[in-house]
């Protein structure tokens, strides 16, 4: 990013708006973190990035609260997931408790079964 150092934030893409917002938020080295999307515009390799780095932060104990509408990031990077539709937590639980209370391997198409195909 230091190609951007001295670039005005509304000058750049997307993907580095989202790079230098989530370098924002993890500078200070929380406990806790909160990220909503935070692989929203980034590429195939920044977007890894991204999961390596969420990875190691639960490997050292770190809370993460994480907001996706990627099922397959939610199944490679929550231990506990909650389905919420319309303000309303529907569904809760680890993802292999919710595919066999469910009878379904693919996490996409139980979200779909429980919110429907809006």
């Amino acid at each position: 990013m230091e190609d951007f150092i001295n670039k005005r934030a509304s000058k750049l893409s997307k993907g580095m708006k989202q790079k230098a917002a989530f370098a924002r938020s993890i500078v200070h080295d929380p406990d806790i973190m909160l990220f909503d999307e935070p692989t929203s515009g980034l590429d195939v390799t920044a977007a890894r990035d991204v999961h390596e780095f969420i990875l190691r932060c639960k490997s050292e104990g770190k809370t993460i609260v994480f907001s996706s509408h990627s099922m397959s990031e939610v199944e490679k990077l929550c231990d506990r997931i909650g389905i919420i539709h319309k303000g309303k937590l529907v569904e809760c639980g680890t993802v292999d408790e919710l595919k066999e209370k469910y009878s379904n391997d693919n996490l996409e198409e139980l979200f779909v079964r429980l919110v429907g195909a809006e």
